[in-house]
């Protein structure tokens, strides 16, 4: 099954957003609920849940395992908590404001996490999904010829690894929001900065940039060639 954009959809999306739901509705019924496969239910509340079930559906489909489920908390649209679960690596993230960015591996203790500390982007590591999507000026290209090192390792990861310090920047051009709610606040929590790609709030711009912070400045001219 597709959805208009030609995405994939599974069992296992409708089914792990309808737990969710369910979840959520029994223990905070009074909050609303947007969701990537059923939609938004709306409240009178300033509390808003943002799931997606699988990020990375297609990865899912094809054995890959970087996939993840993605559960956010915003209060009047802003972000104030996130968790990424992505049980093939056996990893989770999780951030909630002024509480800190962490990480568990499966059986170890959680991890506190930050960003790194390159502060020159021809230094700098950048990770993207792939090269769909992206403006036709060149943003790519720039980004790529103005850092020092390019990997696409995709989805919730590449933006999870610059809130682990592994990599410095990462961006993506046509997000929802059910994408890139969860993120924001580790990556944020780490010590890192995310935007949209014009520098304004990202779940209201539909695009995400993530950087150390250090670098964010440098990075977004790039992307308004």
């Amino acid at each position: 099954e597709t959805k208009p954009d030609l995405t994939p959809v599974t069992e296992a999306d409708q089914a792990t957003e309808q737990l969710l739901r369910e979840i959520l509705s029994q223990e905070r019924p009074l909050d609303e609920i947007l969701g990537e496969e059923f939609g938004e239910t709306s409240t009178a509340s300033n509390r808003r849940w943002v799931l997606d079930p699988i990020d990375g559906t297609k990865n899912y489909v094809r054995g890959v395992p970087v996939w993840s489920t993605l559960i956010a908390l915003t209060i009047d649209g802003v972000p104030v908590l996130g968790v990424v679960s992505a049980p093939a690596l056996n990893r989770r993230w999780w951030a909630a404001k002024n509480a800190g960015a962490w990480t568990r591996a499966l059986g170890a203790e959680p991890k506190r996490i930050g960003v790194s500390g390159v502060h020159e982007l021809s230094n700098a590591s950048f990770s993207y999904s792939d090269a769909i999507g992206w403006p036709e000026n060149g943003a790519l290209t720039s980004l790529n010829s103005s850092t020092w090192r390019q990997r696409a390792y995709g989805d919730f990861w590449s933006h999870m690894l610059v809130a682990e310090g592994a990599v410095d920047v990462s961006a993506e051009p046509e997000l929802g929001a059910w994408d890139m709610a969860a993120l924001i606040p580790i990556i944020e929590e780490a010590g890192g900065k995310a935007t949209a790609f014009d520098g304004g709030p990202a779940l209201r711009g539909g695009s995400l940039v993530a950087t150390n912070g250090l670098l964010h400045d440098q990075v977004l001219p790039l992307l308004q060639i």
